[in-house]
């Protein structure tokens, strides 16, 4: 039984998710595969699904990987919009490039390789929407700087951040997580939850969902 939700509720959301792409599915499946740390559909498409609703013209990813989330995002966009994504790994930013060209969106992602926390300096804003998903220490370290790239009314979406439930004193009786990933992650939820230019709620989707709107 998953830790957050259980197993065969997982499943059921799974069923009657008809968002995907056969170029997902596929991406998806590599991914397992390799280990690599990709978001679920069902986070992916929630992604869209959020996208879609505030109208997002220009967004923001922190953490590319191999392009799955992106492509989740960038199908959202309307003609001209554009999806900024950053990777530190070169191998994984020029994987996500021939993803992105697959699922024939590349012309409208760009895909920035660096450590965040340069690169994020050289970003210009407003952003609609901003997906953080990349090394859990460096969320909080980010937290501010990615605020005030949200335009009022935009969101701030944070994959992760239940953690397989470790986030909780207790809850799992052995920890496979490591310490200070677990700490990085706690903080930041309590820092977002008290921000005084954020109202955020967290979805128990999958690793859990933190969804902030910045407020004007």
């Amino acid at each position: 039984m998953g830790q957050i939700v259980a197993t065969p509720i997982e499943r059921y959301l799974a069923s009657l998710n008809r968002a995907g792409s056969p170029v997902l599915d596929d991406i998806a499946r590599r991914g397992a595969e390799r280990h690599l740390p990709l978001i679920d559909a069902e986070v992916g498409a929630l992604l869209r699904v959020l996208a879609t609703a505030i109208g997002a013209t220009n967004m923001l990813e922190v953490g590319t990987a191999v392009g799955y989330s992106g492509i989740w995002l960038a199908g959202a966009l309307p003609p001209g919009g554009m999806l900024i994504t950053l990777e530190n790994d070169e191998g994984r930013a020029r994987e996500a490039r021939e993803n992105f060209a697959r699922a024939g969106v590349d012309d409208r992602v760009t895909v920035i390789v660096g450590d965040a926390r340069l690169k994020i300096a050289k970003v210009a804003g407003p952003f609609d929407l901003i997906f953080l998903d990349t090394d859990k220490q460096l969320y909080l370290a980010l937290l501010d700087r990615l605020v005030s790239l949200l335009r009022p009314g935009g969101l701030l979406v944070t994959d992760n951040v239940l953690w397989d439930g470790e986030v909780v004193p207790g809850y799992v009786p052995t920890p496979k997580k490591p310490a200070e990933d677990t700490r990085a992650v706690a903080e930041f939820n309590e820092r977002v939850a008290a921000h005084p230019q954020l109202l955020t709620t967290i979805v128990p989707l999958r690793d859990g969902v933190s969804i902030s709107v910045k407020q004007s």
